[in-house]
């Protein structure tokens, strides 16, 4: 018997579907779903082009990409969801392409707004219209931009509703409201001169700030790439090498399903910033494997969402949040991918270790040998698939732009999986690949390759050709770059609505003023608190270090209870405005404080009660949605506790010069990976032998002293913890002993 690990690309979508709204659109019958099909690999291979060839202008490509969004998202998602309005009810002059009139009416008018700057930057004379060029109209819309402005305005707030639910939609209006009726507002800190609705307008609807601003430019030229990029990747076979690796290096151990599931999932994440795309992915194989061996269902659908939740945070592609903190921080995205490693890695040996004591204490073991895949097969199979990767980290890593890494990765995707000589039509696309490469390293394209950089994507490029295994043909690629495009819709309506709340903040600076109310209302706990320990004389309990706490659990609690249901994105471009003003008066280095929001952000994706990748997860198990929620909270504790380190020990950030030292980095890490460790054995109650009652209680204080970055914490640790050692070793024998007799 072997392990059957095919996983067929048609089921994945359908399980999507279920648990992805944004997959999830209606029947437009036949002729408008060929149209909108093809439309999306247009503009699919726009923004390829665009990321190879040169980006247009920032009002151009935005508003271009703008326009696709409201085109598919009008013409696929209904106003309200239901089952029959989903569904293809024939032909009808009042709903063309199952599309009723209102929604072709917001389609037009939608495009035609976001389209309008192009065409009148230069100054517009037509249909009894005179305006100047932008430029002399800023501060002072014309009634066309007023009248575009609101409507563009009105339909990203719809658009982000249809795909991502109401909450962000209310969130951005409390905001709007905050913005016009300023001098009303009840607190005196809140209250601000206010503007009027022209004003408004001209703030949301010309670039540099609100719609057309930093979220869209970010998302429409370096996260549509990456989304695309991980689609084509997993669909050519690297999804199905990184799963017959994880089997390689984790089947064989105690527990095996579960830590393959963590491995794969940790392996998914390096190219897939999805936890629900990661959880399917990965979940459909390793759940009912782990069901097989034993787990509770609850457990195994919290395992694989816990591990697929890491997505967001593990480089090198993480989130679309860690692209925006690149451009809001002006540093090179390699500089948050180096960064993000170490955090990352904490969040995987928390889970990985629970997995494990969960498993000893269920007395689970290890695949068979004959179920586990060969690895000379596995490779001979497979190692193709990767050459796209090590192109997209060479191009990335060397100082090139994000999008110009993503372009050569989409582009050797395509050689790699659907090019070949037996193919000649095909050869095409890697010929043109060479020249572009020859020319990007010749002096007429300005700043390109190094020669060995070229050479090395040569050689990269003919290694792609030259494979013998199966190709898939052109029809699957674009069926590739269509799920990407329908992947890349909720944030990029995500994206253009939240820029709204960007252009507030930065009309307003209520962002300083919350974050002062933050900081302020820490210090009044803090002021209150410290005096009944002053007796202690220990530095950790000084007024200025409890504020500092406390500011902190506040900022990670707006996150987590703002999460429920909001996507990651815009709650953290919301919550990083609060938390900037307010951690940097307390000496937070401003890269901890926006990877703390990040962290306690993706923290959302598996709380109940809204846990998306947990009930991804309970649906392929079968098991209760809200228990499959509360494990995938449990295992990934670690995520929980590691945002705090990085904030009182920036050396685990390594990136961070005035902060970092081999010394300092090695403690800090070492004994935080101790301290996640000693929490699973709390959590999972098993260590050497089970874990009970107060033995318990003294592994989780110690694992937690161990967490804490001081060495003081740290001699405590061990002092706690040592009795648990003595009793554990003893109860190991005492069972052995019963064993052997």
């Amino acid at each position: 018997m072997s392990l059957d690990t095919h996983l067929d690309n048609k089921a994945l979508e359908e399980l999507e579907k279920q648990y992805d709204s944004a997959l999830n659109t209606r029947n437009n019958g036949p002729r408008l779903t060929g149209v909108i099909y093809w439309a999306s690999i247009a503009f699919a291979l726009y923004h390829l082009w665009t990321a190879g060839f040169g980006t247009p202008v920032d009002h151009v490509h935005m508003g271009i990409h703008l326009a696709g969004l409201f085109l598919f998202i009008f013409v696929g998602f209904p106003m309200i969801r239901t089952a029959h309005s989903l569904e293809w009810r024939g032909p009808n002059l009042l709903r063309p392409g199952n599309v009723p009139l209102y929604d072709w009416a917001l389609t037009g008018l939608s495009m035609a707004a976001a389209l309008f700057l192009w065409v009148s930057w230069r100054g517009f004379d037509m249909f009894g219209f005179d305006i100047t060029e932008q430029a002399l109209r800023q501060g002072n819309p014309s009634s066309l931009d007023v009248f575009f402005g609101s409507v563009l305005i009105l339909t990203v707030l719809e658009i982000a509703r249809r795909t991502i639910g109401f909450v962000l939609p209310l969130i951005i209006l409390v905001f709007m409201v905050y913005a016009l009726f300023g001098p009303y507002m009840p607190a005196q800190i809140l209250k601000h001169p206010g503007v009027n609705w022209q004003q408004f307008v001209n703030n949301m609807y010309f670039p540099s700030e609100g719609i057309f601003g930093v979220t869209l430019w970010v998302v429409s030229t370096v996260v549509f790439h990456f989304v695309l990029f991980g689609v084509v990747a997993q669909r050519m076979g690297l999804g199905q090498f990184f799963v017959d690796n994880a089997m390689l290096l984790a089947g064989r151990y105690t527990g095996g399903p579960a830590k393959v599931s963590v491995v794969s999932s940790a392996f998914f994440g390096t190219i897939s910033g999805s936890s629900i795309a990661n959880t399917v992915s990965t979940g459909s194989l390793t759940i009912p494997n782990m069901k097989k061996m034993g787990y509770p269902g609850h457990f195994a659908g919290g395992v694989e969402a816990a591990a697929s939740a890491g997505g967001q945070i593990t480089p090198p592609i993480m989130g679309a949040a860690s692209f925006l903190m690149a451009e809001y921080l002006e540093v090179p995205y390699t500089t948050i991918v180096i960064a993000a490693i170490v955090p990352a890695m904490m969040h995987y040996i928390g889970v990985i270790s629970i997995v494990h004591f969960t498993a000893k204490k269920l007395g689970l073991t290890a695949y068979p040998k004959d179920q586990l895949p060969k690895f000379l097969q596995v490779w001979k199979d497979g190692w193709y698939t990767i050459i796209p990767l090590i192109a997209l980290l060479l191009v990335l890593f060397s100082g090139y732009s994000p999008n110009m890494a993503a372009f050569i990765g989409l582009s050797l995707c395509v050689v790699v999986g659907f090019c070949a000589f037996n193919k000649p039509a095909t050869m095409v696309i890697p010929l043109a690949l060479l020249g572009f490469i020859f020319w990007k390293a010749s002096p007429y394209s300005g700043e390109g390759y190094t020669p060995v950089m070229a050479g090395m994507l040569a050689a990269l490029t003919l290694i792609g050709c030259l494979h013998r295994n199966e190709r898939q043909n052109f029809r699957d690629l674009f069926d590739s770059f269509h799920v990407g495009v329908q992947y890349a819709l909720a944030v990029g309506a995500a994206s253009a609505a939240v820029g709204i709340v960007v252009g507030v903040i930065n009309t307003t600076g209520v962002g300083f003023r919350l974050g002062f109310m933050v900081t302020g209302g820490a210090a009044d706990m803090a002021a209150a608190i410290a005096p009944f320990l002053d007796w202690t004389t220990i530095e950790a309990f000084s007024q200025p270090s409890i504020q500092q706490f406390l500011s902190l659990v506040l900022i990670a609690m707006a996150c987590i209870l703002m999460g429920a249901g909001l996507p990651t994105t815009a709650l953290y471009i919301m919550l990083v405005a609060v938390a900037t003003p307010a951690l940097s008066q307390l000496g937070v280095p401003p890269l901890a404080t926006h990877m703390f929001v990040l962290y306690y952000g993706v923290i959302s994706e598996i709380t109940p009660p809204v846990c998306a990748s947990a009930y991804a997860a309970a649906g392929i198990a079968g098991s209760n949605p809200f228990r499959t929620g509360l494990n995938a909270f449990t295992l990934g504790l670690g995520k929980l506790m590691v945002p705090m380190v990085f904030v009182y020990a920036p050396t685990m950030l390594i990136v961070l010069p005035e902060h970092f030292t081999l010394l300092s980095f090695t403690q800090v890490t070492l004994t935080c990976a101790a301290g996640v460790f000693a929490i699973a054995t709390a959590v999972s109650a098993y260590f050497l032998a089970p874990l009970n009652g107060i033995w318990r209680l003294l592994m989780a204080i110690g694992g937690l002293l161990l967490v804490a970055p001081s060495g003081g914490s740290d001699i405590a640790a061990l002092v706690v913890m040592a009795p648990v050692l003595v009793q554990q070793l003893g109860q190991q024998r005492k069972l052995q002993a019963e064993a052997a007799q």
